[in-house]
């Protein structure tokens, strides 16, 4: 028997977003929105704005739109899909926006020992989570082997061109991209003038300044269980972005057996150990997801030791047998921000 489940990714943000006078000047106003598949919110302080909302709101979706039309999977004729649908080895020139993600995941990919990888996309189609849109899939152990043949050989970035090192590699820009459209929207913001505001994407986020209050934006880590959601742990970060990735949200289930969509670039299988989630907050939301992917395929152990090594703040979440306790453990990094 095969169950699916495919959730919204996302971090419970505290931030009052009714429109307000604030401790620190201005109002207090909020953007909600569909996008990248997923909804986004926006709390910007506008004292020191030099637009209105009409201008603001322009900002919001020309910077997100601009994103999906590079990044998403989803549209046949973004930047990403028609680099998939190309069997050149050629260079091709992409955007700048697009090299950044792409270099910036390179880099993510050799640090992690290839766990987090974004040329997945044979093996993320092949479990259904990919743009196919076919879920409940758990393909052959030939068919993870075939495909695997086509992984861990990167893709080259050249400035603004990138090259494929397989012709069968296929891109998929999910575990970063959506960050890097946060940061999009919070440059946009920064472009009109404010300085204090929260940028969510389906769970991954930026802050800058002080919330309303005058304080550090408050940011509440779920406690990763679909059935009971809750608050685990909360953290106030100011000018850093934060992301999570569980895997709690987006998978199936065969005979009892939990597939998740998180895929481990070493095997090609979906993770299989006792961490549920993992939090990083890093110097911007789009490095905040890349690491929050890779921490979580990694595991607490590894992802642990490596998080020390490189100085990265991240919070551990692991679900005991039963599936009903789970603790937290926190790199010295992230522990300073709660301290």
């Amino acid at each position: 028997m095969t169950d699916s489940m495919n959730l919204t990714r996302r971090t419970i943000l505290f931030a009052p977003l009714a429109l307000a006078a604030c401790r620190n000047g201005g109002e207090t106003l909020s953007f909600n929105g569909q996008t990248m598949g997923t909804s986004y919110s926006i709390t910007a302080v506008t004292g020191s704005a030099t637009a209105g909302r009409e201008e603001l709101v322009a900002g919001i979706d020309q910077a997100l739109a601009a994103v999906h039309a590079e990044m998403s999977n989803w549209d046949s004729q973004s930047e990403v899909s028609l680099f998939n649908a190309s069997a050149s080895t050629n260079s091709q020139t992409v955007s700048p926006a697009f090299a950044q993600v792409m270099n910036s995941a390179e880099d993510v990919r050799l640090l992690s020992g290839g766990k987090f990888d974004v040329a997945l996309g044979p093996l993320i189609e092949a479990w259904g989570f990919g743009a196919t849109g076919q879920t409940g899939t758990q393909p052959s152990d030939a068919l993870i082997a075939s495909l695997m043949a086509g992984v861990g050989v990167g893709v080259e970035v050249d400035g603004n061109t990138i090259r494929k090192n397989n012709a069968e590699t296929q891109v998929y820009l999910s575990s970063i991209a959506k960050g890097h459209g946060v940061d999009r929207v919070a440059q946009a913001l920064n472009d009109l003038g404010v300085k204090d505001y929260m940028v969510e994407i389906g769970g991954d986020l930026v802050t800058a300044g002080v919330n309303p209050e005058g304080q550090p934006w408050q940011v509440g880590i779920e406690k990763p269980d679909v059935l009971a959601l809750g608050v685990q742990s909360v953290v106030g970060i100011s000018g850093m972005g934060l992301a999570t990735s569980g895997d709690y949200r987006n998978f199936f289930e065969v005979d009892g057996q939990r597939f998740s969509h998180i895929l481990d670039g070493e095997t090609g299988r979906p993770v299989d150990h006792a961490t549920a989630s993992a939090t990083v907050v890093a110097e911007n939301a789009m490095m905040a997801d890349a690491w929050s992917t890779a921490m979580l395929t990694l595991g607490r152990e590894e992802g642990l030791k490596l998080a020390e090594e490189l100085n990265l703040a991240v919070m551990f979440i692991e679900r005991d047998a039963s599936g009903d306790t789970f603790t937290t453990t926190a790199s010295a990094q992230f522990a300073a921000l709660q301290a």
